[in-house]
């Protein structure tokens, strides 16, 4: 059994819960929260032993194996590093951090250790985008021309002021998205080779709210991207090769229980949709990625989960969008 600290005690504890609970081979043994009416409320709810009000006494715990980091994402590098430092694997939220220095500042801490580190993109660990990544390599579907893809969602009376506006909330979805798509089709340094023009609107903290960026890359693959957490609730996701085009169906970045489709229309012939059935969700199967990572021996997670180079390639991708739709 691996025995999970959670640190955390917002919504996003409540999904990650709810999956350990499900597995047959993870159990929660600590949660650690400032709320003390949040924290006794995740303790009975989840059935969990032991309660901290203080990170460092869930930390110094010998019944915790592994640490989900639920907290805001302007927190994750202090948070990760004193993690790392009380010499236990991490599971940390989305996004990596707000800034490039802190993103440096944790995979400092992070890389020298050997710990098993991944970064909460959940939906890279479902069995849906397993099998995108098998349609990508077919060499039937085609060589990457273009991608776009948007996420939008009117969360921004809820939104962290500190962390960082849209891009680093919703944005990260459709770039982590774009990121493994260039990554597989065209190698390992591609997504690093690149240009990105982009465009925003600011909330009253100063953060984007609302931004649109176009990249292109130095193989003449071409992305447009939008992101905004000030309306709506919309999706998309298409990927565009010399064969055809390939779009999600079903939101890409929360595959649920039961079916999830992609469509894929090739240039010449009928159009083909693929569905992806399953019994779980995005936050299960990231759980079961643990187990498996940690029962091995592995510091990192295998692809399609991010790896911590892939995270820092992400997150500097999003600064360099803030900064251009800023400039």
């Amino acid at each position: 059994m691996i025995r999970w600290g959670v640190v955390g005690t917002g919504f996003i504890s409540h999904a990650m819960l709810g999956a350990i609970a499900k597995s047959e081979r993870s159990v929660t043994t600590a949660v650690a929260g400032r709320n003390e009416t949040a924290l006794s409320g995740l303790q009975a709810q989840y059935a969990i032993p032991n309660a901290f009000t203080d990170i460092a006494d869930l930390l110094s715990s010998d019944d915790v194996d592994v640490v989900y980091i639920a907290l805001p994402n302007h927190m994750h590098a202090d948070v990760t590093t004193a993690v790392i430092n009380a010499g236990k694997p991490v599971l940390c939220e989305k996004s990596l951090t707000v800034t490039m220095a802190d993103a440096n500042r944790l995979s400092e801490a992070v890389e020298p250790s050997g710990l098993f580190f991944a970064e909460g993109l959940m939906y890279l660990a479902h069995p849906l985008i397993t099998q995108l990544v098998s349609l990508l390599q077919d060499p039937s579907f085609g060589d990457l021309r273009s991608v776009s893809g948007s996420y939008a969602a009117d969360i921004w009376k809820v939104v962290n002021p500190a962390g960082g506006g849209t891009l680093y909330n919703l944005g990260c979805y459709p770039a982590s998205l774009l990121h493994l798509v260039v990554q597989t089709m065209c190698g390992e340094k591609a997504f690093a080779q690149r240009r990105i023009a982009a465009f925003g609107s600011l909330n009253k903290d100063g953060n984007i709210q609302d931004t649109a960026a176009t990249v292109r890359f130095d193989n003449g693959v071409m992305a447009t991207l939008q992101s905004t957490d000030s309306h709506g609730m919309s999706h998309s996701f298409e990927i565009v090769t010399t064969k055809g085009m390939l779009r999600f169906a079903t939101n890409p970045w929360l595959p649920a229980a039961g079916d999830n489709r992609m469509i894929w229309q090739p240039f010449e012939g009928p159009a083909r949709e693929i569905v992806v059935t399953d019994d779980n969700d995005a936050f299960y199967h990231q759980t079961r990625m643990v187990e498996r990572a940690l029962a091995s021996g592995a510091a990192e997670a295998p692809r399609p989960s991010p790896r911590l180079k892939d995270s820092m390639e992400i997150m500097q991708f999003l600064a360099d969008w803030e900064a251009a739709a800023r400039g």
